[in-house]
């Protein structure tokens, strides 16, 4: 808790929230949440007091969450070696229970009991669950990693006018009559995003950024900068279905697309609620993009 400030200095940082709480008091934000974020225990209180406050002051938040090194360590414990291709985790049959268990399971429960803690509601709800994501196989070589082929609103757009955060596993339902998928999360709150007509999709993110091959931090890129980046192998591994998702996300009308560094303390609410993440606005071809160095953020706006 910060207690150096004066009373004045307190009042001037909540005034100058004052026009962000009222740009998106009723706009939904889709954060799609994991990685070192979730591991590290004082950071998984930060992002749950964030996600309770925007719910709060009357943001429509959507959590979407993976949890991959949990799902990794119960894998060890059933003798599996955790293996990933792009990004992407090869998920065989046994692979698949154990992913279900555990996002659907024993994650999403957790998470919505800490929420709950902080002040906000929320529901723990699966991509299967009133068939809000519907999936075929993405290739034969990942296993059970699917392809979202459709995202049903209603399940999620019911329990926002209800005045719950919806907290979704991302697993899904086969269209091709699989009982389950393991989707990327990234992925997932990005067609979320897509489908529910988010103002905001923040992904967080346990690496300081999109970087270029001389490994400095990329603070704006256009679409197709992007796209040659990972051609060119400049951006792989678990950044690729990120970058992808924020392109999807920006082509089917999300306003904001935000890839941010969530070791950072609060990151959630410098990006939402503070000048810190509007250092700079140009344009970019057709794409305005918005940098903030201080923070490690890397976004796209169209």
């Amino acid at each position: 808790m910060i207690t150096n400030f004066s009373n004045a200095e307190r009042a001037e940082v909540l005034t100058a929230a004052l026009p962000y709480i009222k740009k998106y008091s009723g706009k939904i934000v889709v954060i799609k949440y994991g990685g070192n974020a979730m591991v590290n225990e004082q950071l998984k209180q930060q992002v749950m007091e964030d996600i309770a406050l925007l719910w709060l002051i009357g943001v429509k938040v959507v959590l979407v969450h993976g949890g991959g090194p949990e799902i990794s360590q119960t894998m060890q414990k059933f003798g599996k070696e955790a293996q990933f291709v792009n990004g992407l985790r090869v998920t065989d049959k046994e692979t698949v229970d154990i992913v279900q268990m555990v996002l659907a399971g024993k994650i999403n429960k957790t998470l919505v009991n800490l929420i709950q803690m902080k002040g906000g509601h929320a529901v723990g709800i699966s991509g299967i669950d009133g068939g809000i994501i519907e999936a075929k196989m993405k290739n034969e070589a990942l296993g059970y990693v699917g392809e979202i082929t459709k995202v049903r609103t209603q399940p999620i757009t019911d329990l926002l006018e209800k005045n719950y955060i919806p907290v979704i596993s991302t697993v899904a339902t086969g269209a091709d009559g699989e009982p389950c998928y393991n989707i990327n999360a990234d992925t997932v709150a990005s067609a979320v995003a897509a489908a529910v007509g988010a103002e905001k999709l923040i992904l967080l993110t346990d690496v300081e950024g999109v970087k270029d091959d001389s490994d400095n931090i990329i603070y704006e890129a256009h679409k197709n900068e992007i796209l040659d980046m990972i051609d060119s192998g400049v951006i792989n591994g678990g950044m690729i279905p990120k970058v992808l998702g924020c392109i999807d996300a920006i082509d089917s009308g999300v306003t904001g697309v935000h890839i941010i560094d969530g070791r950072i303390p609060h990151s959630i609410l410098i990006e939402t609620l503070t000048d810190e993440g509007i250092i700079s606005v140009r344009k970019l071809g057709n794409k305005l993009v918005r940098t903030c160095k201080a923070c490690r953020f890397f976004n796209i706006l169209p």
